[in-house]
C-alpha cells in the first residue's frame, strides 16, 4: 500500500508503468478520468495534485468557477491489468483552490465526513459497511431514443424466451436462476474471472453465484469495510466487472430493473458500528441477539427511508424494481429473517458478537456509494441520538409471511415510495440528519435534487413510453 509519492515513484520504476491513470466520482456515481504520463508524474503533482475542468462534470461546478484540482489518495493506487500500456490507477479526492479546501459536492468527502461525524459523536470509531451488489451479464443490448422512434432490446444465451431457438436448451425460467449448476449456469467461469480479478485488485471475494432472474443475473460478495473503503471497493467492482465480461464480449449492466417480469439487481447493504476494536450491535439477550443501540440505528433508518432511498435507490428505474412479488424489500419494518422487510437482521451465525449486523435491503447498484453510505450511516447515528425505538415506532418486527396477514394488519404496513419523485419530496422536506455534523451541505442537497429533476426524472416523464402505444394507440 503506496503511502509517500516515493512509494508511487517505487511502483512505477518497479512495473515499467507508462501511464498514471486518475479517477474520481461524479455526483451521481460514475467514475471519470484522465491519463498523466508516468514520467510528468512527479512529487508535486502526487502532493499537490493537477489541475482539472470542474464545469465539465456532471453535477460539480459552473463554467465560471470551472478550476479545480484533483489530489490522489496514495494508498489507493493499483496496477491497472486491463490496459494494454502498463498503468497505474489512483483515486483522487476533490480540492476547490479559491476556497483552499477540499470540495463540499466531492462524494468522497462527503462520505469522509460522515466518518468523522461518527468519531465526534462519541457512539463508535468505526462504522463497518457490507454491499451485496447484483448485476447482469449479457450478451448484447441495443436502446435508441428519437422523436419517432424509441425502444431496448436485450439478451441473453440463457434468457428463458430464447428456449424456442435451437442450441442445448440450457435457459433459465423466470426466478428459478438462484444456484443452477453449469451447464445451466453459462457465466459459471466468467464470474470466477471476475472474483480473481477482484482479488488482484486487493478486494477480498466471499462468494459468487447466479441470481434469481434469469438472462445471466448475477451477484459477487465482498468482505465487508470501512465506510469509504467500501465506497471505493464498490466503483472498484463495478471497473472490473465491467471489464471483464467486455473481455468476454459480453456486457454488463447494474441497472436495477433492466428485465421486466423477473427479480430486479439490489444492493444489499449490511452494516455494523464498532468501538475500540469491540463490535456495539450484539447482545445475547436482545430480540435476533441485537442491542439496544442497534435497534435504535434501526429505528433512524426506517424513520427516514423515504429520504435515504433519494441517494440509495436514485433512479427512475430504482422503482420500477421496488414493487411487490418480485423478493423486493418494499415493507418498511425489521425482522429476523424476513427478505421483504427493509431492515433484515441476519440469523446465519447466532452467538458471535462480530457477526452481528443489520442488512438495509432497498438500496440497488444504481446507488453513488460514497453518498447512499453516508446517507445511511447519519439515519442510523440520528436513530441512536434521538433513541427511535423501532418497535414503539411501529415498525415491527414482522416475522409473519406478509401474504398470510389479514387485511387490517396489512393495511398497516408502511412501504417504502412508489416513484423518484415521492423519495426527492421526502428529501426537500427531512434532511436535517444529513447536515448534522456538516456531513451533507443544504447546497449539496438542493444540487441533487434539482439534478435528479432536470437530468433524469422529467426528461423520462415527458416521453412517450412503447407500452402506451399498446394501451392507447387505437383510442
Amino acid at each position: 500500500m503506496a503511502k509517500k509519492p516515493s512509494d508511487i515513484r517505487k511502483l512505477i520504476e518497479d512495473h515499467d508503468v507508462k501511464m498514471v491513470d486518475i479517477r474520481f466520482v461524479d455526483v451521481p456515481g460514475t467514475w471519470q478520468h484522465n491519463s498523466v504520463p508516468a514520467d510528468a508524474m512527479d512529487e508535486d503533482a502526487l502532493v499537490n495534485g493537477i489541475g482539472f475542468d470542474g464545469s465539465s462534470i456532471r453535477g460539480f461546478q459552473s463554467i465560471h468557477e470551472s478550476d479545480m484540482i484533483l489530489k490522489p489518495d496514495l494508498e489507493t493506487a493499483h496496477l491497472d491489468g486491463f490496459r494494454t500500456h502498463p498503468t497505474l490507477a489512483v483515486i483522487c479526492d476533490v480540492y476547490d483552490p479559491i476556497k483552499n479546501s477540499w470540495y463540499d459536492r466531492d462524494p468522497r468527502y462527503i462520505a469522509k465526513r460522515a466518518e468523522e461525524y461518527l468519531r465526534t459523536s462519541g457512539i463508535g470509531d468505526t462504522a463497518y459497511f457490507g454491499p451485496e451488489a447484483e448485476f447482469y451479464i449479457l450478451d448484447s443490448v441495443a436502446y435508441e431514443n428519437e422523436p419517432q422512434s424509441t425502444g431496448y432490446a436485450l439478451d441473453s444465451v440463457e434468457g428463458h424466451w430464447n428456449s424456442g431457438e435451437p442450441g442445448p436448451g440450457y435457459t433459465i425460467r423466470n426466478k428459478e436462476g438462484y444456484y443452477p449448476v453449469p451447464p445451466a449456469d453459462h457465466l459459471q467461469d466468467i464470474r470466477a474471472e471476475m472474483a480473481i480479478e477482484l482479488g488482484r485488485w486487493g478486494i477480498s471475494v466471499e462468494m459468487q453465484h447466479h441470481e434469481v432472474a434469469t438472462a445471466g443475473q448475477a451477484e459477487i460478495d465482498m468482505r465487508f469495510g470501512s465506510l469509504v473503503n467500501m465506497a471505493d471497493n464498490m466503483m472498484i467492482y463495478k471497473y472490473v466487472i465491467k471489464n471483464v465480461a467486455a473481455a468476454h464480449g459480453k456486457t454488463v449492466t447494474f441497472m436495477p430493473k433492466p428485465l421486466f417480469g423477473d427479480n430486479g439487481s439490489g444492493m444489499h447493504v449490511h452494516q455494523s458500528i464498532w468501538k475500540d476494536g469491540k463490535p456495539l450491535f450484539y447482545d445475547a439477550a436482545g430480540y435476533a441477539e441485537c442491542s439496544q443501540m442497534m435497534l435504535y440505528y434501526i429505528g433512524g433508518l426506517l424513520t427516514h427511508i423515504n429520504s435515504i432511498l433519494a441517494f440509495a435507490a436514485p433512479t427512475t428505474n430504482s422503482y420500477k424494481r421496488l414493487v411487490p412479488h418480485y423478493e423486493a424489500p418494499v415493507n418498511v419494518a425489521f425482522s429476523a429473517r424476513n427478505r421483504s422487510a427493509a431492515v433484515r437482521i441476519p440469523m446465519y451465525f447466532q452467538g458471535s458478537p462480530k457477526a452481528k449486523r443489520l442488512e438495509f435491503r432497498p438500496p440497488d447498484p444504481s446507488a453513488n456509494p460514497y453518498l447512499a453510505f453516508a446517507a445511511m450511516l447519519c439515519a442510523g447515528i440520528d436513530g441512536i441520538k434521538r433513541q427511535i425505538d423501532p418497535v414503539k415506532a411501529g415498525f415491527g418486527p414482522l416475522d409473519a409471511n406478509i401474504y398470510e396477514l389479514s387485511p387490517e394488519q396489512a393495511a398497516k404496513l408502511k412501504t417504502v415510495p412508489g416513484s423518484l419523485r415521492e423519495s426527492l419530496d421526502a428529501l426537500a422536506s427531512d434532511h436535517a440528519y444529513l447536515t448534522e455534523g456538516g456531513v451533507f451541505s443544504e447546497e449539496f442537497i438542493d444540487v441533487w435534487i434539482a439534478y435528479k429533476h432536470e437530468r433524469e426524472l422529467k426528461p423520462v416523464e415527458i416521453r412517450p413510453h412503447p407500452y402506451e402505444f399498446y394501451l392507447y394507440y387505437d383510442c
